[in-house]
């Protein structure tokens, strides 16, 4: 099952029948099962503590997965920083709408294996966001 909720802070998420979906058709593609997926929208500072309590990071980031997963199951609670993806869609001269599904994808990239940390990794793993980006614009 799928959820998405806010902490704290005022955002409304479109298309979420859609993006439900989608993402258990980018799961399903990466041969595993969806599991508990819970997204929460937070704030910049939210997720900053989040980062601090539980990574021992003392740096801003745009999302942080806690991997719950069992097998081929995927579960996880999924915080999100809207403030940053709000700055990195200006940034990076995208729509808010294709930043925020390509950070939520990435997230459930990451339960299904794929690495971020090495140039590789990197490379791959943008290459497989930007192929579920298109599942959902088709």
């Amino acid at each position: 099952m799928i959820s998405f909720q806010n902490q704290s802070i005022s955002f409304k998420l479109k298309d979420k029948t859609r993006l439900k979906a989608w993402i258990k058709t980018v799961t399903e593609k990466e041969k595993h099962r969806l599991g508990d997926i819970n997204y929460i929208f937070c704030s910049d500072d939210e997720l900053l503590e989040i980062n601090i309590q539980h990574l021992n990071h003392n740096t801003y980031t745009d999302i942080i997965t806690f991997d719950y997963t069992e097998g081929n199951k995927i579960s996880s609670d999924i915080f999100i920083s809207i403030d940053r993806v709000e700055e990195n869609a200006k940034k990076f001269k995208v729509s808010f709408e294709e930043e925020l599904h390509r950070v939520m994808i990435h997230g459930i990239l990451h339960l299904c294996g794929y690495k971020d940390k090495s140039k590789a990794d990197a490379e791959l793993m943008r290459k497989k966001e930007n192929a579920s980006l298109k599942l959902f614009t088709e």
